[in-house]
């Protein structure tokens, strides 16, 4: 069975996979780790801009390492998911540190670094080195639960990947298995007819494809709400805020928040239209208040804060929803 599941799955890589993304020409150890760090909960669509970006400004380990981590997330900015970014500079320091700026080569080595799980290690060594690599991310886990018409946890679900992959061919196949499962065995709308293994996937053959992964139920999100404070001084500065880390947006520059506007004289203030963000966990109403101040207050005692011109706004990494909001307005 792992024989045909690669063979015919390598066979359809030849004519339909993916093999002109930016970060397999030229392959490299640190294009295809930054990829799949990129990758993570992100689709291949919205990740190519921001690598192209990333690595025009770090194009190397050594000088993402260097850089602060502020100027590593203005470049991430956009893409969310901001621990990512934190992570993979500090798993650069630690390769320039302890590893002398070699890349490891083994599952252990890549294992040791921050923001780096088994299957995101399992692919970099397929796909950097041609080392045997078990991939076992959300597109794969769909495709094997479909294909063995399984509802096993993640867990379970490793020694079917580690069975169904090759020794030889490692590159093709971890890419076209990770391919299949965004193209073809999508999560809706799965096109059946176009896939290589549908002769022997069980649950196509028993018409329960829909039926895999089991669907979740969804729960309401909670919703939460603040007032972000839209602070201009007489020289038409804004001020801004570094968002303590852990945090949703840690690390990132954003407008200082507060959860009611008691310690404001209320003629001081101007309300501006809410607007609402959606968080994996929860959704935000963010609720803008303009307020002029004839001086330079620094409102926090323990967050870095910093008064700044409109103009100089590409020069701090900011949340999505507030840049754009800060964009939007004419202070």
């Amino acid at each position: 069975m792992s024989k045909t599941f690669s063979a015919k799955l390598l066979k359809w890589f030849d004519k339909h996979g993916r093999k002109d993304l930016p970060w397999q020409h030229p392959r490299s150890a640190y294009f295809v780790w930054l990829s799949e760090i990129m990758l993570q909960q992100t689709q291949v669509v919205t990740v190519i801009p921001y690598f192209q970006r990333f690595i025009e400004r770090f194009p190397d380990v050594n000088s993402l390492a260097q850089a602060s981590e502020d100027e590593v997330l203005r470049y991430w900015a956009g893409l969310g998911y901001y621990s990512r970014a934190r992570n993979l500079h500090k798993a650069a320091q630690k390769i320039m540190l302890e590893f002398q700026g070699e890349f490891p080569r083994d599952l252990a080595g890549w294992q040791s670094l921050p923001g780096v799980g088994r299957s995101t290690a399992g692919a970099i060594i397929a796909q950097a080195f041609g080392e045997f690599g078990v991939i076992l991310d959300g597109n794969v886990k769909r495709v094997l639960r479909r294909f063995y018409a399984t509802h096993e946890a993640d867990e379970q679900l490793w020694p079917l990947a580690t069975k169904l992959t090759p020794q030889k061919s490692i590159i093709d196949y971890s890419q076209a298995i990770m391919d299949l499962g965004a193209m073809v065995c999508t999560r809706s709308k799965p096109k059946c007819m176009l896939c290589p293994l549908n002769q022997e996937c069980s649950a196509y053959q028993t018409e329960t494809v829909q039926n895999y992964p089991a669907k979740k139920q969804r729960k309401a999100l909670p919703e939460k709400e603040k007032y972000f404070l839209l602070m201009i001084n007489e020289k038409n500065e804004i001020l801004l805020e570094r968002q303590p880390s852990p945090g949703i947006w840690g690390g990132l520059w954003s407008l200082p928040s507060v959860d009611d506007l008691q310690q404001f004289p209320q003629q001081a203030l101007e309300k501006l239209p809410s607007f609402t963000h959606t968080f994996t966990h929860f959704k935000l109403t963010l609720k803008p208040v303009k307020i002029r101040v004839s001086t330079s207050l620094q409102i926090s005692e323990t967050l870095p804060q910093a008064w700044i011109l409109l103009k100089d706004l590409s020069k701090y990494a900011l949340p999505t929803p507030i840049k754009v909001f800060l964009c939007a307005n004419d202070l």
